[in-house]
């Protein structure tokens, strides 16, 4: 009788022990999940930076994954549903523009640094020689098509109404002295377009027009005052926008490290916003 008690005990200590195992296996596998912050990026320098804050991160316990998307949607719409964490890919009016169409609630964290923006162009070395009657490049979304259009009225070339700073259209100018023919082009295209005949000048960021073997001091024209709206951010979600998750990856994304890198590999390109 005594043996069958026994036996009665054992099995119950190996089912508790077993359960304690499962509950603590589980339970350190969801701790570890919680360490996972998902980050979706686009293209360099913006993968880059969030390698380099992802190895800040190991210090404290996190760990940062980088979604490398192809596109400029993708990265947003993993995080309005949940997808990821977070984003590091874009401005302020630029996500402001994807919520007003996609009623999301993604909202800007962090900036991280200004981009060098302007005009490039294949045959003039002087805004005077540009000839009257040509085909400037600029970005088709409405974010960028303003910020392209204020740098020209910075310079003369066109007069925009007044007040609309660099929130104008294309239909806003007023006043076209050189008659440009401007036309709409997807940001991720604008580097092609450089090529194209007839084309006096094509708007970009330093990242994309790298890819034909250029950078910002071949500019024809650079944007002559920063406007910090344009700083490349760290974008969230309403929902978890104070979570630990979110903390973590703002102090790695300003860390010292990532200061510095952005400083000492893409001091021609960008400047630190942090």
């Amino acid at each position: 009788m005594k043996k069958i008690v026994l036996g009665f005990v054992t099995l119950g200590m190996a089912v508790s022990l077993a359960a304690c195992g499962s509950k603590s296996s589980s339970t350190s596998s969801s701790d570890s999940e919680d360490k996972v912050i998902k980050v979706a990026s686009q293209t360099t320098p913006m993968t880059d930076v969030v390698k380099v804050a992802a190895e800040v991160a190991k210090k404290d316990g996190w760990d940062i994954q980088l979604i490398q998307v192809n596109d400029n949607v993708a990265y947003n719409d993993m995080v309005a549903s949940k997808e990821a964490d977070a984003s590091f890919a874009e401005h302020k009016p630029f996500m402001e523009k994807y919520n007003s169409e996609k009623g999301s609630n993604l909202v800007a964290i962090q900036p991280i640094y200004d981009a060098k923006v302007g005009f490039y162009s294949k045959d003039y070395q002087s805004v005077d020689d540009i000839p009257s009657g040509t085909k400037v490049a600029i970005p088709s979304d409405a974010s960028n098509e303003g910020r392209a259009l204020a740098i020209l009225a910075d310079y003369g070339l066109i007069t925009l109404k007044d007040g609309v700073g660099t929130d104008g259209t294309v239909k806003d100018i007023t006043e076209n002295p050189k008659n440009f023919d401007f036309l709409s082009v997807d940001l991720l295209n604008l580097a092609e377009a450089y090529s194209e005949p007839n084309v006096s000048m094509v708007y970009n960021y330093p990242t994309y027009i790298a890819k034909i073997g250029l950078k910002p001091s071949d500019a024809l024209l650079l944007e002559k005052t920063i406007d910090t709206r344009f700083s490349i951010q760290v974008v969230a979600r309403e929902d978890n926008q104070d979570s630990a998750k979110i903390k973590a990856l703002k102090k790695a994304m300003t860390s010292d490290e990532v200061k510095e890198f952005l400083e000492k590999e893409h001091s021609d390109t960008l400047i630190p916003s942090f």
